[in-house]
């Protein structure tokens, strides 16, 4: 029997603009500093070998990724399938859209929507060994509610460069831990 496989889904840290003013925003100063204080806890909890990390292909989530791959020496893998949620409105209307999207529940959602969700779920499901993913607010409230089978569109506020450990074993992959909880709103 093998050991269960930990997958670490790091929300990125702060954006330097919000959500529904650029479609890809890199890190603000402090979301720089969020990263590498991600990067440091995750050195100490992160096997010595056999880790891989993977990003969305946004750039606030490579930047978040780039402390910990150079303090490993380890290249980062895009994977466009833990890309942020896509938003069926313009870019001045998304903030608005959001708001709304998140108070609703998943079968709520069109198919788009729902087909982006269980991409999400197989590229985990689909994981090597220990995995660290640097992905998305919304991304990862898909899979904690996919993994605690919770109907919500929004289940907790991970916090940005937050860690959230899901372990996959022989009977399923299975919420090990919540990330830190913002205490700001979503930009």
């Amino acid at each position: 029997m093998s050991a269960p496989r930990l997958i670490y889904l790091v929300r990125h840290g702060e954006a330097a603009a919000s959500w529904g003013r650029s479609p890809d925003p890199g890190l603000s100063e402090l979301g720089h500093a969020q990263a590498k204080e991600a990067a440091a806890q995750l050195e100490s909890q992160l096997p010595a070998s056999d880790v891989t990390l993977i990003s969305s292909p946004l750039q606030r989530a490579q930047e978040t990724a780039t402390p910990l791959a150079s303090a490993l020496g380890l290249s980062v893998s895009i994977d466009d399938r833990f890309r942020e949620i896509p938003s069926p409105v313009p870019l001045a209307e998304r903030q608005d859209w959001l708001r709304g999207f998140m108070r609703q529940q998943w079968h709520e959602q069109q198919a788009e929507l729902q087909v982006w969700r269980e991409n999400i779920v197989r590229a985990v499901e689909e994981l090597p060994g220990s995995t660290v993913v640097f992905s998305h607010f919304l991304v990862i409230n898909a899979l904690v509610g996919w993994y605690q089978k919770r109907e919500e569109t929004l289940v907790f506020w991970p916090d940005n460069a937050s860690v959230t450990v899901l372990e996959a074993g022989s009977s399923g992959v299975s919420v090990k831990s919540l990330g830190d909880q913002m205490s700001t709103v979503v930009n």
